[in-house]
């Protein structure tokens, strides 16, 4: 009984109930990984395109037609020599640039803005990295058959419905007026169907757009599921975060150890070492290059204290026992700091008690 209780909290350990951390957000984001509609591109780039056609669509019939004309009138009596072939091709291309750069160009907008308006600025070169997953066929073949791919189907049989029933709706409302087109001139046939057309364009593009949005708040809600974190994920986060507390108790040791080896190596050259006599043990020294007053070099209780006693002894510095002195130095003084103003009294006195002993020695 006590195996499956343990079982079980595993298990629910690592289920992804849980909502992706800051942090996770913002790895994913690094990897390219965000909640993108390619329906709100294409309804934008529709719209934008359809719009710039009908603001933009006589004066671009205009160049059209002017350039056949001037083709048929002048170009068809020219001779076919390099010079002649060059200057057609020239003025042709510079004709047709002032009819396509507007399009294109509203089309780059369209793109970059729909996509600034769905992720933002964002530079990652994590998609264009090699990756054999995505070649693997079992892989592939999970992916057709997932739910995603059926929510992709139903949603390309959606647009194709909308569009082809605006479509043919518009057609449907204009069949009498297409049908007398035969009667009427070219130009009058042109601005029919050029109308028409952007009519079309432009209607499907709202519908797009429309469906756009419940697609968006799809893929938020697919990529929020993708990205759940389970509660085992955000104790390793945080353990990555923060630090095991382990690695951090183990610096911190090395960390004590280190400082306790450096303190100890200023010992030999203190003046004096203030004892308790076995708790506490205060190792000062009086450098007037350094301070104006004595500073500490070392402090210990117990252990550390009898360690520095020893190397105290062991290299002829002098030990004072002061209780209530040793006890306030060790808690009102740092390492390689000035002592206290209170304390300079004291210390003074016991500092020319150890040079008048030193001068008799």
């Amino acid at each position: 009984m006590l195996y499956l209780r343990l079982d079980l909290q595993y298990f629910a350990a690592d289920e992804k109930t849980e909502k992706a951390t800051p942090k996770k957000r913002q790895d994913t984001r690094k990897k390219g990984q965000v909640p993108k509609s390619q329906d709100v591109n294409t309804g934008f780039l529709l719209l934008l395109v359809f719009g710039t056609l009908y603001l933009l669509g006589g004066p671009m019939k205009n160049v059209m037609t002017g350039m056949y004309e001037h083709a048929f009138q002048e170009y068809i009596h020219w001779e076919v020599t390099e010079n002649h072939v060059h200057m057609v091709f020239s003025e042709m291309t510079w004709e047709i640039s002032k009819v396509i750069a507007p399009v294109m160009g509203v089309a780059i907008v369209a793109g970059v803005a729909s996509n600034l308006l769905q992720v933002g600025i964002m530079f990652t070169a994590e998609p264009l990295k090699m990756d054999l997953k995505k070649i693997d066929p079992i892989q592939g073949a999970k992916k057709i058959f997932s739910a995603r791919a059926l929510v992709e189907l139903v949603k390309s049989l959606l647009k194709i419905s909308m569009v082809g029933a605006i479509t043919f709706a518009i057609i449907w409302v204009n069949k009498n007026d297409m049908m007398m087109m035969s009667q009427k001139s070219l130009e009058g046939a042109l601005d029919f169907f050029g109308t028409t057309t952007i009519l079309m364009g432009l209607a499907s593009a709202l519908a797009l757009l429309i469906l756009s949005v419940l697609d968006y708040t799809y893929q938020r809600y697919d990529h929020e599921k993708n990205i759940r974190m389970s509660k085992k994920d955000i104790k390793d986060e945080h353990k990555n975060i923060e630090g095991d507390p382990q690695i951090k108790a183990k610096i911190k040791e090395k960390q004590r150890q280190m400082s306790a080896s450096r303190m100890m190596s200023e010992v030999p050259d203190a003046d004096v070492v203030i004892t308790n006599p076995t708790h506490y043990a205060i190792a000062v020294k009086y450098d007037e290059n350094k301070f104006d007053a004595p500073y500490v070099v070392a402090k210990g209780v117990d252990f550390v204290a009898q360690k520095i006693k020893e190397v105290a002894k062991a290299n002829n510095v002098i030990t004072v026992e002061n209780r209530p002195l040793a006890r306030a130095l060790y808690q009102q003084s740092e390492l390689d700091r000035p002592i206290d103003e209170d304390y300079y009294k004291a210390v003074a006195e016991i500092l020319a008690y150890v040079y008048q002993l030193e001068k008799k020695m």
